[in-house]
Order: C-alpha cells, then sequence, then structure tokens
C-alpha cells in the first residue's frame, strides 16, 4: 500500500475558477481532462493533455493537492508524494 499523503492540510474549501482550462482558454487551445487545485481553486488541463496546466500550476505555485474536475470522479492526486486518493 502507498504510503499517505501528507498534504491534506493544504485542502482549502475552493470555488473553481472556471468550469474549463483557464490557461488553454486564454490559448485557444483543447484540453482532454481538469484538475481542480485544492489550495486555490485553479482549472487545468491533465498531463494527457498537450498543456499539462494542472502540472505547470504545481510547478509554478507548489500547490500539491489536484482534484478531478471531471463529472462522477471524486479522486485527489498529491504531486509532492505522488498519491492518489479515492474517496472513503
Amino acid at each position: 500500500m502507498a504510503d499517505p499523503c501528507t498534504h491534506l492540510d493544504r485542502i482549502e474549501n475552493v470555488t473553481p475558477g472556471s468550469e474549463r482550462c483557464e490557461d488553454c482558454l486564454k490559448l485557444g487551445d483543447s484540453w482532454v481532462h481538469l484538475r481542480l487545485c485544492m489550495s486555490c481553486g485553479h482549472v487545468g488541463c491533465c498531463d494527457s493533455s498537450k498543456n499539462k496546466h494542472a502540472t505547470k500550476h504545481f510547478h509554478a505555485t507548489d500547490h500539491p493537492l489536484v482534484q478531478s474536475h471531471q463529472p462522477d470522479e471524486d479522486w485527489i492526486y498529491c504531486y509532492v508524494d505522488e498519491v492518489i486518493m479515492e474517496p472513503a
């Protein structure tokens, strides 16, 4: 079993900044899936998307946790601990 995430205290009660990838919208580009930053509410595209804006946001801000921003998905990923957490 994977080690637990050590960053759960960084989860904030966030409001999504968008229902689409904020950065792809500015570029007029497309994305595959969306991720919600659990520290600030930034919505970015996943690593299957060519721009990988969610990961770029992590590197720019050190906000460690993203939640899937897809319908019917509720998992959280920690970039630092490289752990996926499913809802209980």
